[in-house]
């Protein structure tokens, strides 16, 4: 090698790199979710089997959530209550019920995240474009894993991917957060929702 070349070659090291996002911290990103009262989304659902869902989604924090399914699905899930509902759009049976508690949705649900908390994030990565939290109930891990997506400068959440207990996965990637908006406890009220349906 050139010898000058040699001696120029370690300041190639202190030229300016492209600048690239940051990982936004962990205690912004619990400040930015606590500071989600209601929102409403478009969103798409990409489910375990490779099929593809749209739809609407109405969040009320802390613990409720509406998912209204666009045609030709027409299904609906409800959190409220501390309980999630499951209406399936071509039974006339009640909907499948479970405590919230059981889906990791939970976690961004609860009325003070704290993503800071012992064994609750067991990822936190940033890829050039965002950062990515996958986070846990440390006290059920067990019923699996939410992985938040977000972007920077403002941060905004822009999609979920939930694997469940039997390590099927399910993303949601939602449209523009409507934030801050009146929504009314009948969205998320299930055994309004069943008597409506006649459950």
């Amino acid at each position: 090698m050139n010898r000058r070349f040699a001696l120029l070659a370690p300041l190639a090291f202190l030229l300016p790199l492209p600048a690239a996002a940051e990982k936004i911290p962990l205690g912004t990103i619990s400040d930015y979710l606590n500071s989600l009262t209601t929102v409403e989304a478009d969103f798409t659902q990409v489910n375990s089997d490779g099929s593809i869902s749209t739809g609407k989604i109405y969040i009320r924090r802390p613990g409720r959530v509406r998912f209204e399914y666009a045609p030709p699905d027409r299904s609906l899930v409800i959190a409220g209550g501390q309980q999630v509902a499951v209406f399936d759009a071509k039974s006339n049976q009640p909907p499948e019920q479970y405590p919230l508690k059981r889906t990791p949705l939970n976690l961004i649900l609860a009325e003070n995240i704290d993503l800071s908390r012992a064994r609750m994030v067991v990822g936190h990565t940033e890829d050039g474009t965002s950062t990515r939290v996958r986070a846990q109930d440390p006290e059920t891990p067990e019923y699996g894993t939410i992985e938040l997506v977000f972007t920077s400068n403002p941060v905004e959440l822009r999609q979920w991917i939930i694997t469940d207990d039997l390590g099927q996965q399910t993303t949601v990637v939602l449209g523009e957060l409507k934030k801050g908006g009146n929504m009314g406890a009948r969205l998320f009220d299930i055994s309004a929702e069943m008597k409506r349906r006649g459950n």
